[in-house]
């Protein structure tokens, strides 16, 4: 078989390095930038030594803060009017997967014409965007390491992608000490879409051995550290370790895609407003189960890495030992809920899984699934663990 593997970002990773974004953009001759983040992180200050290392160097700013906690096509039309009035030459998007979707939107209508939304799909964007820095808060959804920018209409309650390999960031500074003012509760439901996003690439029917290697090892470094990065607010080995795992798990899935965890996590999260984390935490293990037969090696391997001990018994036993770990963790890091406890009901899963079976991750899951299956994953998931 022939394999591809392509990767145009740069990646720079280290604690502090957010404090040399000044230099790093003077090596890119961009001397007027627009900072595209949150109102979150604007009030913790984590802007304080990004906004030093520009002054230093000379390089002018503007910020726009207001990206919402479900990046939409409104605020990528407000950000772009912020950036043509400022005159900018490049955007640093600052914060959680929001901040870094708007700012890769932004960036692309900065460049073209017409509406966002005309860009839907990948590979459309007809005229490359501006330079596109990626500086993320939050260790979850390695947005600074993938082509796609996830948008909603909040008018007419849809979602759609945008996307190309050159939508993707120029430039990510992955900095682990950017998350340590992170909540227990967001640190532990941004690392378990870290988690999602290793194991269904993983466990993708598009793997090949670069993208293998590279989700098994983002697999490693999150079951080794998760449960330490979200009740220990001080344990930077373990931030740095969740940080890295969701950078190399995206990746992983940039090439791959993901599976059904992620179909259903979309229309679940916009009808019942559930954060994307949390409802990818609480559908994975009924997902993992649901995968066991299809899969039964790579589960295996899943649950060695986890420390279940697996040898001498029958293969299905061995890898359901696997949705046992994930159990185990989530139990630990306190997402103990059910699709239920955010007022989803039975009545709609019908409604959900069709919107959901539309999904190219569904294609990519290991094992066939129906309509039906996806209804009776979210029946396992309904109650919790």
């Amino acid at each position: 078989m022939n394999y591809t593997y392509k990767l145009p970002t740069e990646l720079f990773f280290g604690r502090g390095c957010s404090d040399q974004t000044g230099g790093k953009l003077k090596e890119m001759a961009v001397s007027k930038v627009l900072i595209v983040t949150d109102p979150g992180v604007l009030a913790a200050n984590i802007l304080g030594g990004i906004e030093n290392s520009l002054t230093q160097e000379g390089i002018s700013f503007d910020i726009f803060s207001e990206v919402e906690p479900e990046p939409t096509i409104q605020g990528v039309a407000a950000g772009t009017k912020a950036l043509k009035e400022f005159g900018a030459q490049a955007v640093i998007g600052v914060g959680g997967g929001s901040a870094l979707d708007t700012a890769k939107a932004v960036a692309v209508m900065g460049a073209n014409d017409n509406e966002i939304f005309d860009y839907v799909g990948f590979g459309n964007v007809p005229v490359d965007p501006l330079p596109i820095i990626a500086i993320p808060t939050t260790a979850g959804t390695g947005s600074e390491a993938t082509f796609w920018s996830v948008l909603a209409d909040k008018t007419k309650g849809i979602k759609a992608s945008v996307g190309g390999w050159n939508v993707m960031p120029r430039l990510a500074i992955v900095d682990p000490l950017l998350t340590v003012t992170l909540p227990p509760s967001v640190t532990a439901a941004t690392g378990m879409d870290a988690l999602v996003h290793a194991v269904e690439s993983y466990l993708s029917k598009n793997g090949q051995p670069i993208s293998d290697g590279l989700a098994l090892h983002a697999i490693r470094l999150i079951a080794r550290s998760l449960r330490s990065a979200a009740t220990n607010w001080n344990d930077l080995d373990a931030r740095e370790d969740m940080i890295m795992g969701s950078l190399i798990a995206a990746m992983a899935f940039n090439i791959t895609r993901l599976g059904n965890a992620h179909a259903l996590a979309i229309p679940l999260g916009i009808t019942y407003h559930i954060p994307h984390g949390v409802v990818n935490a609480i559908l994975l293990p009924w997902v993992m189960e649901f995968n066991l037969p299809a899969s039964v090696d790579r589960h295996i391997e899943i649950a060695r890495i986890f420390g279940e001990n697996v040898e001498g018994l029958p293969p299905m036993e061995a890898a359901a030992k696997s949705v046992k770990a994930v159990k185990s963790l989530l139990r630990d890091i306190s997402i103990t809920q059910g699709l239920r406890d955010w007022k989803v009901t039975e009545d709609g899963l019908a409604q959900i899984a069709a919107k959901a079976i539309k999904s190219d991750n569904v294609r990519s899951n290991p094992r066939r699934t129906t309509e039906a299956d996806l209804i009776r994953i979210c029946q396992n998931a309904m109650e919790g663990v």
